[in-house]
Order: C-alpha cells, then sequence, then structure tokens
C-alpha cells in the first residue's frame, strides 16, 4: 500500500476552481472514492472503528460478526464477538433464536472498547440493547477477550419505543448518551452512567429525536459533532428486500445533543423532518443503517447498499462526506471542500528508480464511481490517496495535469 500526498496551494486552488471542464475533456476520470472494497465486503448494518493500524468492521448476524483491514479497501473475517450468546436473551426476548444479534455498536472510552447491540425479532417491539466490552480488538493480544454485561434496556408491546439499534455518544461535558429506536416507533435517548454503561435510573427519561407520521419507517440513528452542530443520521423507509429496499439516509442538526433536531429547510425532524443524504443509484440500491467515521480531516459516511450487480446482496460502502457552505454534510464532492481539486493531478508512476508513463487524472465532481481502486483521506491541505499496488514497492510522484499551467505542485515527490 503506497500513498499519494498532494499538496495544493492558495493560488493554484483559485486557478483551478475556475477552469472549464472542457480543458481536461480527453482525460480519464478517477473519483477519490470509487467503493472499490474488495475480500469479505458482505454486511448489513455496519460500524466501524480503528485500533492501531487496524481498522475493524461489526455488523448485524449470528454471535455478532467481525471484519478487518489494514488498508480500509481489503476485508477479511474474523471470529464472532460470541461463541455462545448469552443466556439473558431468551430472558427478555423468548422468540430470539438465541444467536442473532442485530446493528452493533462500538466506541473506545475509559480505556476499553464499548460494544452495544440488539436482540430482537423482525417486526416485534419486544427488543432489548445489550453491552460487551474489551480492553483491546486484536485478537491476538494476551488481554483480548469481550466482557458481556448483559442487558442495558429493553422495551415490549407497552412501550412506545422499540430498543434497537444503539448508538452512544459522550458530549462535550462528559455525560454519556445512548440514542436507539427503530421504524414507526421513532427514535430515542436516554442518558447512561459512564463507569456502567448502563441508565442512569431503573426507569430511564426517554427522549423522542425523531419520528414520522402515519408509521412510516425511520431508524438506525447515529450522531456526530461537527463545529457548532450535533448531526443525527437516520436511515428511512424499508430495509431488508435487496434491489426492492428503499432505504435512504437522513440527516437534521441541533445545537444540542438532546435536540430538538431539524433539516436544511428548518422542519423538526419530530414532525417528520431529514435532509437526504443518499437514496442510491441503479447499482446501489436502499443506502441505510449508516455509522460515521473520522480520521484526520475526513468524515466517513459507512453504510450497507444492496447491489443490484449481484442479485441484490447487502455490500459495504466506506466513503468521503463533504461540507456545502451551510455546513452541512453531502456525498457530493463538487459541494464540499475539494471542489478545486477535480482537474488538479496527473501521477507519474515510478518503479525501481526509474520512471514509468504520466498518466492524467481527473477527479470526477461525485464521490462514488465504481470501478477504479482508490481511496483518501483528508489532512488540513493535505489529500491523501491510496491504491493498492501489486508486485514491487512502487513510488508516486504527483504532478499537475499536463495542459494546465506549471505550478509550485509541479516535481513534488508524496511518498507516504
Amino acid at each position: 500500500m503506497n500513498r499519494i500526498a498532494l499538496w495544493f496551494y492558495p493560488a493554484l486552488f483559485a486557478g483551478l476552481f475556475i477552469m472549464g471542464s472542457g480543458n481536461f475533456a480527453a482525460a480519464p476520470c478517477a473519483d477519490v472514492y470509487v467503493n472499490p472494497l474488495k475480500g469479505s465486503t458482505g454486511v448489513h448494518d455496519p460500524v466501524m472503528i480503528k485500533q492501531d493500524s487496524t481498522w475493524y468492521i461489526f455488523y448485524t448476524g449470528d454471535y455478532i460478526p467481525v471484519k478487518a483491514s489494514r488498508d480500509r479497501m481489503n476485508w477479511r473475517e474474523l471470529p464472532a464477538v460470541f461463541s455462545q450468546c448469552p443466556g439473558w436473551f431468551k430472558t427478555y426476548v423468548p422468540e430470539n433464536d438465541g444467536k442473532n444479534c442485530w446493528a452493533p455498536d462500538i466506541s473506545f472510552r475509559d480505556g476499553k472498547y464499548w460494544l452495544y447491540y440488539s436482540v430482537s425479532t423482525f417486526g416485534s417491539r419486544i427488543s432489548a440493547i445489550g453491552l460487551a466490552t474489551t480492553p483491546t480488538l486484536d485478537t491476538l493480544s494476551a488481554t483480548f477477550g469481550w466482557t458481556d454485561h448483559g442487558m442495558v434496556i429493553r422495551s415490549d408491546n407497552s412501550k412506545r419505543y422499540n430498543c434497537i439499534d444503539p448508538n452512544v455518544f459522550v458530549d462535550t461535558g462528559g455525560k454519556v448518551w445512548l440514542v436507539f429506536g427503530s421504524w414507526s416507533s421513532g427514535i430515542e435517548m436516554t442518558e447512561l452512567d459512564a463507569q456502567s454503561g448502563k441508565p442512569v435510573s431503573e426507569a430511564p427519561q426517554v427522549t423522542s429525536l425523531a419520528s414520522r407520521a402515519n408509521g412510516l419507517g425511520i431508524e438506525a440513528p447515529f450522531i456526530i459533532r461537527k463545529g457548532d452542530f450535533h448531526y443525527l443520521f437516520v436511515s428511512w423507509d424499508n430495509c431488508c428486500k435487496g434491489v426492492n429496499s428503499t432505504y435512504n439516509i437522513r440527516v437534521g442538526r441541533s445545537p444540542e445533543v438532546t435536540g430538538p433536531y431539524t433539516d436544511k429547510t428548518g422542519k423538526p425532524m419530530t414532525s417528520g423532518g431529514g435532509t437526504l443524504v443518499d437514496d442510491g443509484d441503479e447499482r446501489w440500491i436502499g443506502p441505510g443503517h449508516n455509522a460515521i467515521f473520522t480520521e484526520n480531516d475526513t468524515v466517513f459516511l459507512v453504510n450497507h447498499a444492496y447491489d443490484a450487480y449481484d442479485g441484490g446482496n447487502p455490500k459495504l460502502m466506506i466513503r468521503p462526506l463533504y461540507w456545502d457552505e451551510e455546513g452541512w454534510p453531502t456525498i457530493d464532492s463538487s459541494l464540499g471542500g475539494i471542489t478545486a481539486l477535480h482537474h488538479a493531478a496527473a501521477v507519474a508512476h515510478r518503479s525501481n528508480g526509474r520512471r514509468g508513463d504520466t498518466r492524467p487524472v481527473v477527479l470526477c465532481p461525485h464521490s462514488r464511481i465504481n470501478g477504479a481502486d482508490a481511496l483518501f483521506s483528508l489532512s488540513g491541505r493535505r489529500i491523501n490517496f491510496a491504491r493498492e499496488l501489486r508486485g514491487a514497492a512502487s513510488v508516486y510522484i504527483v504532478r499537475e495535469h499536463p495542459d494546465a499551467p506549471r505550478s509550485r505542485m509541479d516535481n513534488m515527490d508524496g511518498e507516504r
């Protein structure tokens, strides 16, 4: 794995911004994100975290399945969290098969990893959220091992809410919040005790954050803070139907973690508000149940979508989010902070000290195209590209497009 570091300067940035796309019409289009994930990519309801140099994905399935990657592109299976699920499953959710867990959430604080997960059955409000912890995710470490802490919060037919789809958020004051809820019951929040990871009282106070009228679907909440706002991501409509799925990702924001959350038009999420983030395309159907992962300056959208080119099977997607001028997240890079890079770079390949052919690369205006093997992350004014290589170790040199005016970017080595 080699990394390309593309440095850009204010003068170049301004010059590229005003260039017409016709200048580079002949150049091949290579997007900064193309969903190039390889290996074991079948997931549903994924969440991602990184420890040291390894990324981990936890997702819905028997015993809480896990995947790992050393480059965020090639994924492999790891042993599931549980070899045998805890006996409390049957106590609170007797219709569960005793092994199937949904929609895990993973986070790190106070020296350990906190894994919240759902126990339920499809279409039922008899559900529970559980908690397990481990000091490390490294399965080769002597300290590795999951400890289950039992039921955190549960629901039954007497409750207005459904206790699935957990996500934990720690606010700037150190308070720990559990946001959860599903489908027609809406999205809820309750405060957790920071030490136990369970509700602060035996009768937890539950606050509604988002809902839709007439039983329309809303689920899979995930909260992040960026700038002055908390952003609540949710999924609307129907999952789990392959190419017939209608899942789509929505967002609202609030200065306070407890809300009220409103969409871009000002409509409250408790009244059906929600700004569209992604509703898929002809191949990737029903994107949804997203998590958010932040590394350096890049905020990644992690979700599943149903692959119409592979029988509608759910697949992992990891994409950068951009932020428009009003501070709203978007998957469209033309609305975000790297617009000027669309026509910025050509790459020269050098192997074993010999320079290869220079190949022009035009960065496309949208953040999802299927094809080339490329990932990137932002770090200040640098954009780090990752490209899978085969054979001998290679060095990439970043240059401007050969048809563009010369600039200070010329001849800058960028191996990382």
